[in-house]
């Protein structure tokens, strides 16, 4: 969704101080930032002395949604915690509010405080790299805090920008992968957009919706206002999003003014299927031959969705244009090839893989959709629970160097997991450099390489010279062979990071699989860190979810004695239009993380099979199991007993539903 479908009333902005003013006036704290491309004068009568973390506990007592009590007692935690922990993050920590009730209270607009401090109270910024950016801002004064922040990956803009619309009162335009409209988009001409930085996203009833970069401009508002009406809804963007927006909107436009000729059928039609498969966050497009016909699937949610069949007569010249599309050779029938597309839409630039598979009745090509999601995501939302997330981030991101492996099956969302670690991990004081094939997602602020043998830019040549680029962390899209193992290896001995992607069953088949290719135990033992393993199962339906309780048979499925999980009530989806039914829309992560501890280095030295280390894990370093979590995401009603049973490994007798949600820190 765009952008949220409430009304907006957009409050009166509030001006900047400069670092130098800043420092002038340390008594008073600096007023909120109107956006993060402006940057005026300050106003006095706009400062308050009251500390921003107060300000939000004194709405929340106020408005009933904490006790006095309750506020009393995380202050005088927050009064003995030594480290830069806000009071909101403590009120949080205590469970007294939620992050949600956090926001709502920014969105009420009665939180006046500059937007440096509100950042570092929400737990975006920390205080250290605050005072870096206003000393940033001194050697630039013409630029503002919050493109400091950004430029400088402090911040993500995208969390930014949500936090100065709720503190203006304005729509947060999420543009990343979202359709534009074309015929909104033909009201103005396109140098309109470019000057004034703004674009039409969507109609809401009778109004338009408009994302801005700087909504408080009078000229970008009074243009926006002659095409698109006085009583529009405005947004705000951030700078990045906007210039993206307007490159598809560009591409978009001159390609409505150019209309299909008959011939350009085949065109048509592999366009339309590709942006069918984008629309509908499709992994991969299968085109299958037969006697018949040509048949077209979608790899949907994890399982195969029929589209449509295209009539022999005209499969040949598909399968034709996406050779072409894929550089392969269009005249060569009798061999299997590879091929890549970039494929531009509305929605954006879209890197898709082909492979070309001969068959007796023809050419099968199916086609990956490699980043076809609207947004990089970040660790907390990839939907690990919290101590398995809290054990990410400590035990495995935050240490100095060794090596954090993500295993999985293909299409297990390994590559999400490793992405959100890297962007995690990216910020000014860190040197990352990646090798991949291919680069899935861009990120700005690491060197990323995509592999490409056709010119010898392979694996062997590029991880050689990775080392030598004095990077902190080092990327590896995938442990291919006992080669890649080794520098990945080695790179961690050296003092690197290492993060990379493996294909096993489980955390502990990661660790048997390297003993495995010949890597020394002591090595492993000494170098890997943590070991994440992972799947995606499909999400129950909200709109048709029921309740599911197990029987006996299937408690024992599970690995359960019936009475030692009577009454457990799982979901399941009957099947409604929302979901085609099918009982799923959307797919949940399942994880199992293993941390290395001393006595699980032990075990991987003394070569102990998998079922000993397994064991050590779960009673020595706490071990979660994907069966586990997968029960206790079910439990919670995000997936279906049929989806455990399908997809994850019940290697060990599970452990009781209540002592699970203790181990992942989860509630009922």
């Amino acid at each position: 969704m765009a952008v949220a479908s409430r009304s907006f009333k957009a409050r009166p902005p509030q001006p900047i101080l400069t670092s130098t003013e800043r420092s002038q006036a340390p008594a008073t704290p600096v007023t909120a930032m109107a956006h993060p491309d402006t940057h005026t004068a300050p106003s006095p009568s706009a400062a308050t002395a009251v500390p921003v973390g107060e300000q939000f506990a004194a709405f929340l007592v106020a408005s009933g949604q904490l006790a006095p009590d309750q506020l009393r007692l995380a202050a005088r935690v927050h009064s003995k915690v030594k480290t830069t922990r806000t009071l909101t993050s403590v009120l949080v920590e205590l469970k007294h509010v939620t992050a949600d009730q956090i926001r709502e209270a920014l969105r009420s607009g009665q939180i006046q405080a500059p937007l440096g401090d509100v950042v570092v109270e929400l737990g975006l910024v920390e205080p250290h790299e605050l005072k870096l950016a206003d000393a940033m801002q001194r050697d630039r004064p013409s630029t503002s805090l919050a493109d400091i922040l950004v430029d400088n990956h402090f911040v993500n803009e995208r969390d930014l920008i949500g936090v100065l619309a709720d503190q203006r009162g304005l729509a947060s335009a999420a543009l990343d992968g979202a359709a534009l409209d074309v015929a909104l988009l033909k009201r103005a001409p396109l140098a309109v957009y470019k000057t004034h930085q703004f674009v039409p996203l969507k109609r809401e009833g009778e109004r338009v919706v408009v994302a801005f970069v700087d909504p408080d401009s009078a000229p970008a508002l009074e243009a926006a206002r002659k095409y698109f009406g006085r009583d529009l809804v405005p947004g705000i963007v951030g700078r990045r999003a906007m210039a993206s927006a307007l490159d598809r909107a560009e591409r978009e436009l001159q390609s409505a003014a150019v209309p299909l000729t008959p011939e350009q059928g085949a065109v048509a039609l592999v366009n339309k299927i590709i942006e069918d498969a984008m629309a509908n966050r499709v992994s991969d497009i299968h085109f299958e031959p037969s006697r018949e016909r040509l048949r077209v699937r979608f790899r949907q949610d994890g399982v195969m969705v029929p589209v449509t069949d295209v009539p022999l007569d005209q499969a040949t010249s598909l399968i034709g244009r996406i050779k072409v599309m894929a550089g392969a050779d269009i005249a060569e029938r009798r061999r299997h090839q590879d091929g890549r597309i970039q494929f531009e839409t509305a929605r954006g630039t879209i890197d898709i893989r082909v492979s070309i598979y001969v068959t007796i009745h023809g050419e099968k090509v199916v086609m990956r959709l490699l980043n076809n999601r609207d947004t990089l995501l970040g660790v907390r939302d990839i939907g690990m629970a919290p101590r398995m997330l809290e054990l990410l981030q400590r035990d495995a991101l935050d240490v100095p160097s060794g090596v954090v492996i993500v295993t999985g099956p293909t299409g297990s969302g390994k590559t999400t997991t490793l992405y959100a670690s890297v962007n995690y991990l990216n910020d000014a004081k860190t040197s990352i450099i990646t090798a991949e094939d291919p680069v899935e997602y861009m990120i700005d602020g690491i060197s990323q390489c995509s592999i490409n043998s056709k010119i010898n830019v392979g694996f062997a040549e590029t991880l050689k010279a990775i080392v030598r680029q004095d990077p902190d962390v080092i990327v590896i899209g995938e442990i291919r062979d006992q080669f890649s193992a080794e520098v990945a290896i080695n790179a961690a001995l050296t003092g690197h990071k290492v993060l990379t992607t493996f294909h096993t069953e489980d955390s502990i088949g990661g660790l048997v699989r390297l003993l495995n290719m010949n890597i020394e135990a002591f090595l492993i033992s000494s170098t890997v860190v943590s070991v994440v393993a992972q799947r995606l199962l499909r999400r129950v339906c909200h709109a048709c979810a029921e309740d599911h309780v197990l029987t006996p048979h299937e408690l024992a499925r599970l690995g359960y004695a019936p009475l030692e999980a009577a009454g457990l009530t799982f979901k399941r989806g009957r099947g409604c239009p929302a979901c085609r039914h099918s009982g799923y829309k959307g797919r949940v992560a399942v994880f199992e993380i293993l941390v290395l501890n001393e006595l699980v280095r032990d075990a991987v030295l003394s070569r102990r099979s998998a079922y000993e280390i397994r064991r050590v894990c779960i009673e020595a370093s706490g071990l979660v199991t994907l069966a586990e979590d997968g029960i206790a995401k079910a439990a919670a009603g995000l997936t279906s007993f049929e989806e455990i049973l399908r997809q994850l490994p019940r290697l060990t007798k599970p452990r009781p539903i209540g002592e699970l949600r203790r181990l992942l820190g989860v509630t009922e």
